[in-house]
């Protein structure tokens, strides 16, 4: 079995695919990862490039997905960390990066400064090995 953390993103898109992640792989996240997607998702709304109802019917898609979402002491002390040997201004990538340093064998996201700061920390997976 292989576990994955996702970004908000990642999980948007993995909704959005309409497929489930192959048998084996379970799915973890930040405890807010289900917020950071509906967030993409107003944000996309408010910017005119999703209508409402389509990023509502996705949202649906999200919340239906199994995700283990991450918010206990060992989480938070790890980002804490984290964010303070990377001198980050704010907690949230590290947060990725703790739940997915703690429970997961990689980290599925596009982001490029989210990539850049997982380096030696946790290795990224492309979206397609989620499908696999």
């Amino acid at each position: 079995m292989t576990r994955f953390a996702l970004d908000g993103a990642a999980l948007l898109r993995l909704a959005a695919s309409e497929t489930p992640p192959a048998d084996g792989h379970a799915l973890v996240g930040r405890g807010s990862l289900r917020s950071d997607a509906m967030a993409i998702l107003y944000r996309e709304v408010r910017a005119g490039t999703r209508s409402e109802s389509e990023a509502k019917a996705l949202l649906d898609r999200v919340t239906a997905l199994k995700v283990r979402l991450l918010g206990d002491r060992v989480s938070r002390g790890t980002a804490w960390a984290i964010a303070l040997e990377q001198g980050r201004s704010e907690i949230g990538d590290a947060e990725h990066l703790a739940v997915a340093r703690l429970q997961a064998d990689a980290l599925v996201t596009d982001d490029p400064a989210l990539i850049a700061a997982a380096e030696g920390i946790v290795p990224i997976a492309p979206f397609d090995d989620l499908l696999r």
